[in-house]
């Protein structure tokens, strides 16, 4: 993979979009994992009124870290493979706090912080999808 701008007057690379999304969706994964009841909060979930909480936590944490680390541990079409993969589960998690939100069991601010990392992941994604067709 090559380091040019992804875009005209975008200041990030490709390369720097497929790190920087695989090494926060790592981090972001792992956390939920390993401490599910604090990541929620940070979240603005509720998570002393739902105790199955953790275990949701804990599923999406898995799928983060596994996409993340495919994303850099692949090449070429894998990779790609990888990032769609990746796209269309963040566009999924902004599509769900929008839902959620819309359904009233999230309040405007708790779906904005469950959006926002999911909106940035699409657009990374897009950044990095961007770069990895244009070096075939």
């Amino acid at each position: 993979m090559t380091s040019q701008p992804a875009s005209p007057g975008l200041p990030i690379t490709g390369d720097t979009a497929t790190t920087t999304m695989a090494v926060t969706r790592i981090a972001i994964g792992s956390a939920a994992w390993l401490t599910p009841n604090l990541a929620g909060r940070l979240f603005g979930l509720d998570t002393a009124g739902n105790p199955q909480a953790p275990l949701l936590a804990r599923l999406f944490g898995v799928r983060d870290l596994v996409l993340g680390a495919g994303t850099l541990a692949s090449e070429g079409e894998a990779r790609r493979k990888w990032l769609l993969g990746a796209l269309v589960c963040d566009a999924a998690d902004a599509a769900a706090a929008l839902l959620g939100n819309r359904a009233g069991y999230l309040s405007g601010p708790v779906a904005t912080l469950v959006a926002l990392p999911a909106v940035a992941g699409v657009a990374l994604g897009l950044i990095s999808l961007r770069q990895e067709n244009a070096t075939d």
